[in-house]
C-alpha cells in the first residue's frame, strides 16, 4: 500500500463519527434546540427537558414525571478554502456540506431517589466536500459518514442537595471517502477529477459517563458531567483506482486497520433563577484533545519508511481546549419562554484541509412554547463566526474563511 493510499484512509479516520462538526476539532455540540438557543450554556445544570441526558445524567432526579424530547438540527455552513500557492491558485467554496443532526431522549423516575433514561445523539464528526478537480484532491476530496451514540443512564439522589449519575455509551459509525488525482494527474495520467482512492467501512466503540448535581436551593444549582475517551478501532475496505499502490492491481481492494481517539470531556455548569422572570446560566467545557497525538494506518502488505506493517504515520498537534458559554432565560408569559447565549470555542489543533479548525464565536437565540401542561416546543438559532486563518499542508499554502447558520426544532412531552 502506498503512502498516498494510506494518507486518504487516515483522513477518513478523523471524520469517523458524525456529520459536520461545528465545534473545536471534530466535535459536535448540536444536542437540542433548547440548548442551541442559549449557546449550550448551563447544559449540565438547567434540565428544562430530557435533552440534559447528553450532558449530565445526575440531573434526571429533577424530573417528577417521565419525559421525552426529540430534536433535529439543520447545519448550513459556509466555508471557503483558498489555495494560495506556491502551485496554481484555486478556491474551493462551501467545502462543508449541509447536514441534519437528529437526537432523542427519554427519562423516567423510579422513585424519589432513583431515575433512569436513555439517549441517542452524537458527539464527534466532520464532513468536507471539495470539488473533484481541486488541486490537492489527494488530501481533500469528499467524505460521507453517519453515526449514532446510544447512551443508557441511571441516577441516584442520596440527599436533598446531591444527585449522582452514571451511563454507558455504544458508538456506531459508517463512513465513505473518495479522493481524487488533482495535480497528481500530471504525473500518473488521467484527469484531476478521476478517483484515486475510495474507503468505506464501519465500527463500534464503547465508553462511559459520570455526572453530579448540587442543589443549593430551588433557585441555584451546579452540575458537572464527564464523558470518557472512546477508541474506535476502524477496519475498512481500501480501493486503489489507479494501481499506484505497491503490489496492487488497478481497482484492488484490501483491508486496513486504524485507531481513532474520541477525546474525553468535562463540563461544569451553573444555573441561577434570579426572580420569577429571569434566569442566568453558564458552562465551561474542557476537551482532552492532547490524547489525539497521531494517525496510524496498518496493513501487513505495507512497508513504509515508518516501519514494517505501517502504511502511514502522521503526528498531530492538538492541545486541550476550553469552551466558554453564558446565557439568559426570560419567562415572557405563561406559555412563552425566550433565551439567548454567547460562547467562545477555542481552536483544538492545527488546521488541515480535512479539518479546517479555528476559533469560533457563537451568537444564539431561542424560544419555548408551552402548548399544554404536557407538551412543549423549542426552537433555536445560532450564528457561528469563524476566525479566518492560513495553514500549510503538503507544502502548499491555504487560507480558510467561514461561518455557519444552525437551526433546530424540538418537541418535549411529559407523561
Amino acid at each position: 500500500m502506498s503512502k498516498k493510499l494510506s494518507r486518504t484512509a487516515i483522513a477518513l479516520a478523523v471524520a469517523l463519527a458524525a456529520p459536520s462538526a461545528w465545534s473545536a476539532g471534530y466535535q459536535v455540540a448540536e444536542h437540542s434546540a433548547s440548548g442551541l438557543g442559549r449557546a449550550f450554556s448551563g447544559e449540565a445544570a438547567v434540565a428544562d427537558n430530557a435533552s440534559v441526558l447528553a450532558r449530565n445524567p445526575a440531573a434526571m432526579t429533577l424530573f417528577e414525571r417521565a419525559s421525552t424530547s426529540a430534536a433535529i438540527s439543520f447545519i448550513d455552513p459556509n466555508i471557503d478554502i483558498e489555495h494560495t500557492g506556491p502551485s496554481r491558485e484555486q478556491t474551493a467554496e462551501d467545502v462543508a456540506p449541509y447536514a441534519i443532526v437528529p437526537a432523542s431522549y427519554y427519562i423516567s423516575p423510579i422513585n424519589d431517589q432513583f431515575a433512569w433514561g436513555i439517549a441517542l445523539f452524537t458527539t464527534y464528526g466532520v464532513a468536507t466536500d471539495y470539488p473533484d478537480d481541486f488541486n490537492q484532491g489527494s488530501s481533500a476530496g469528499d467524505t460521507s459518514l453517519v453515526s449514532v451514540t446510544i447512551n443508557p443512564n441511571v441516577a441516584w439522589k442520596p440527599n436533598e442537595q446531591w444527585s449522582l449519575g452514571v451511563g454507558l455509551s455504544a458508538v456506531y459509525g459508517m463512513a465513505e471517502l473518495n479522493r481524487h488525482k488533482g495535480t497528481l494527474a500530471q504525473a500518473i495520467g488521467g484527469n484531476p477529477s478521476d478517483k484515486l482512492i475510495t474507503m468505506e467501512g464501519d465500527t463500534f466503540g464503547f465508553g462511559w459517563n459520570l455526572g453530579a448535581l448540587y442543589e443549593l436551593d430551588s433557585n441555584n444549582r451546579w452540575g458537572a458531567g464527564y464523558r470518557s475517551e472512546v477508541t474506535l478501532d476502524f477496519t475498512g475496505d481500501f480501493t486503489d483506482h489507479t494501481g499506484a499502490a505497491a503490489q496492487l492491481a488497478p481497482g484492488s481492494t484490501i483491508k486496513g486497520d486504524l485507531e481513532v481517539v474520541l477525546p474525553a470531556t468535562l463540563e461544569v455548569s451553573g444555573f441561577h433563577q434570579l426572580n420569577n422572570d429571569w434566569a442566568v446560566h453558564y458552562s465551561v467545557l474542557w476537551t482532552e484533545w492532547s490524547q489525539f497525538e497521531e494517525l496510524r494506518a496498518t496493513n501487513s502488505q505495507c512497508n513504509s519508511s515508518d516501519g514494517a506493517g505501517v502504511c502511514f504515520l502522521k503526528e498531530e498537534h492538538y492541545e486541550n481546549t476550553l469552551r466558554w458559554s453564558l446565557g439568559a432565560t426570560h419567562e415572557l408569559t405563561d406559555t412563552w419562554t425566550l433565551r439567548a447565549g454567547l460562547a467562545f470555542d477555542e481552536q483544538a489543533g492545527e488546521a488541515t484541509l480535512s479539518i479546517p479548525d479555528t476559533d469560533r464565536y457563537w451568537y444564539s437565540i431561542g424560544a419555548t412554547h408551552q402548548y399544554s401542561s404536557n407538551l412543549s416546543f423549542d426552537a433555536g438559532f445560532t450564528l457561528i463566526k469563524s476566525k479566518s486563518g492560513t495553514f500549510v499542508e503538503d507544502g502548499e499554502n491555504f487560507n480558510g474563511t467561514g461561518n455557519a447558520l444552525i437551526y433546530a426544532l424540538q418537541t418535549n412531552y411529559q407523561f
